[in-house]
């Protein structure tokens, strides 16, 4: 099985599209995860730059809005058709919302479903704060009505709204991993979505975690014979990640961690 690693866009608006793009090539990373809102004024030199330095695409849905459910609705088929205009591998969509009933949240996936046969691009849904796949108890609820969804790991945000490490979890958890299609590969704890720099050994309880989940999904997905799995190290920027009281001067350089999570994870995958 292939795994390709993919860079996210996030903390890198300070870049043109195109230094942000060979920056990505020479670091060695095998795509970008995008989040644009509909109309980006950057979607042609991505398409652009991707085409010419090799770089496949995944998109992100993170933008959807409304003050209604219907508005909401609306605003989520319009981002998703638009994401997939641009012919990424796959979107990955943070969707519907926490409060937000079983039933509409239902909807918004059959929608992405619907949006997925039509334009022949895979939606699939991040475990997220504040969306539907919020907490375990919630998100496996999801794979048992719905037993072909795929979801976007970010197993981070578990750990964050149920302040552990999902201990008294594991066989809910274990009912969501093989529904796992991507991976999110940032490193949560017991009080936020994600540690200060997983190098630093104060961290290494949550870094293993991580990785023994990580871990399942690659022998699962190895185990189905799948052609690629994709990974996104997605360590962000503030207020992820933490800064200096009263300057907010990063602790940590965001590309460094995230290039050293895909040296890690080739490392343990891939050689």
């Amino acid at each position: 099985m292939q795994i390709d690693f993919f860079c996210p866009m996030w903390g890198s608006a300070h870049l043109s599209v195109r230094d942000f793009m060979l920056k990505v090539k020479s670091a060695g990373y095998d795509g970008v995860e995008f989040g644009f809102l509909v109309g980006s004024p950057l979607e042609g030199d991505l398409i652009k730059y991707s085409k010419e330095l090799s770089l496949q695409l995944v998109a992100q849905q993170w933008g959807a809005e409304g003050n209604t459910f219907s508005e909401y609705k609306a605003d989520f088929q319009r981002h998703l058709e638009y994401l997939a205009s641009l012919n990424p591998l796959f979107i990955n969509s943070q969707t519907g919302k926490d409060y937000y009933s079983f039933d509409q949240n239902a909807e918004l996936v059959e929608l992405a479903k619907a949006i997925s046969l039509k334009t022949g691009i895979q939606v699939i849904h991040e475990t997220h704060r504040g969306k539907f796949p919020f907490c375990v108890a919630t998100t496996v609820k999801f794979v048992d009505a719905f037993p072909e969804i795929g979801f976007t790991a970010d197993f981070s945000h578990f750990c964050a709204v149920s302040e552990s490490f999902l201990d008294d979890q594991i066989e809910n958890l274990r009912k969501i991993i093989p529904h796992a299609d991507h991976i999110h590969a940032r490193v949560g704890h017991t009080q936020g979505p994600q540690v200060s720099d997983p190098r630093l050994a104060e961290w290494e309880v949550a870094v293993n975690h991580h990785l023994q989940w990580w871990d399942e999904i690659v022998e699962i997905q190895r185990g189905r014979g799948r052609k690629q799995l994709t990974v996104t190290p997605e360590f962000g920027p503030a207020p992820y990640m933490f800064s200096l009281p009263g300057t907010g001067e990063p602790v940590v350089d965001q590309w460094e961690v995230n290039v050293y999570m895909m040296e890690l994870l080739r490392k343990r995958y891939c050689i």
